[in-house]
């Protein structure tokens, strides 16, 4: 056979092969394609993967704006109860203030009036009664221990002396009161102590 012959003879054997491999990929792209059930099937769960999908979206939507608003509410609370200290910091002896008003009347009262010595010092006693009467209100409390022994925590030593009537270590002259407020010492007495 010529090469000529050869080449005529392959080709009639390509033209007669070629329909089966065409046959052959339909045959597997038919294969591979789903038929319609299977479409449908895929199409459904498709679809409610979706709808799935959106609703969580929309719950994390909705969770999101409960988390800011609960952020803002908290951030509000906070700017509140700082605004509550910041005042109660400023105006914490508003009271005490407005009682003692009063007494500042009082006394500028008196200083005006004129009189014999006697009706100025009752006059100095009705007002010593308003102020202490006060301080009770406010439950602030003199500390006078004269006769007592001496406690570093309510008395401050001013000194040390000799004294006849008071055992040692014992309060024997108060040369300035102390002061008391809720049980806490505002200001110790200043204080002499007896020795032997």
């Amino acid at each position: 056979m010529n090469p000529a012959e050869q080449n005529k003879q392959d080709q009639t054997l390509e033209s007669t092969t070629q329909p089966s491999q065409t046959e052959a990929a339909k045959e597997t792209t038919k294969a591979e394609m789903p038929s319609s059930d299977n479409l449908a099937t895929v199409q459904a769960e498709l679809a409610k993967l979706q709808q799935e999908l959106a609703a969580a979206q929309a719950k994390a939507n909705e969770n999101w704006e409960m988390y800011l608003r609960g952020q803002a509410e908290a951030d509000n609370q906070r700017r509140r109860y700082e605004k509550q200290v910041e005042d109660a910091h400023k105006f914490a002896v508003q009271r005490f203030a407005e009682a003692l008003l009063p007494v500042a009347d009082s006394l500028e009262m008196g200083l005006q009036a004129q009189g014999d010595a006697n009706s100025l010092r009752q006059g100095m006693e009705l007002t010593l009664k308003q102020f202490e009467a006060v301080m009770e209100k406010f439950k602030m409390e003199a500390v006078n221990p004269l006769g007592q022994v001496f406690n570093p925590e309510l008395h401050q030593a001013v000194g040390m002396q000799p004294h006849p009537d008071y055992e040692n270590n014992t309060v024997s002259l108060v040369m300035q009161k102390g002061y008391t407020l809720n049980g806490r010492t505002i200001r110790p007495a200043m204080v002499m102590v007896s020795k032997k």
